[in-house]
């Protein structure tokens, strides 16, 4: 098992498959093109592989702001729901934070769906705490 990030068109598309699980709205075409988008404003993909397979995926960003200093933000994390508790997904948590630690980061922040407790129990069991709520709102075009 090995952790890396997307760089090419083909690591990327190969992480569809399970960033699908997580994101069904999005097609193979759009998610390539939103991803391409939003490594311009440092959005990286990480995934982790085993056999060959891409098993477990994170988009994460390293950004700054005036209430957490400089922090890594998880937009992004899962696990092919036939490969969860296997440890891929604390694998991929655990680079993620390290990554954090030799980037400089104060901190490690991510969001989770209110209906995702499987996810919430994991993060809390891997030393996470909750620590706000977030508000979004559709805007109409």
């Amino acid at each position: 098992m090995s952790v890396a990030i997307a760089q090419s068109h083909k690591e990327i598309l190969r992480c569809y498959p399970v960033m699908a699980q997580l994101r069904p709205h999005l097609n193979e075409s759009d998610f390539l093109e939103r991803v391409e988008r939003q490594v311009s404003e440092s959005y990286r993909l990480a995934f982790v592989e085993d056999a060959g397979r891409v098993v477990s995926v994170a988009g994460f960003r390293l950004m700054n702001s005036l209430a957490w200093g400089k922090f890594l933000y998880v937009d992004d994390l899962v696990t092919d729901e036939r490969e969860r508790s296997k440890g891929y997904g604390e694998q991929l948590l655990d680079w993620l934070i390290e990554h954090a630690r030799a980037n400089g980061c104060e901190q490690f922040h991510l969001d989770s769906g209110v209906q995702r407790f499987g996810a919430h129990r994991f993060y809390l069991r891997t030393g996470m705490d909750i620590t706000c709520h977030h508000f979004g709102m559709k805007l109409s075009p």
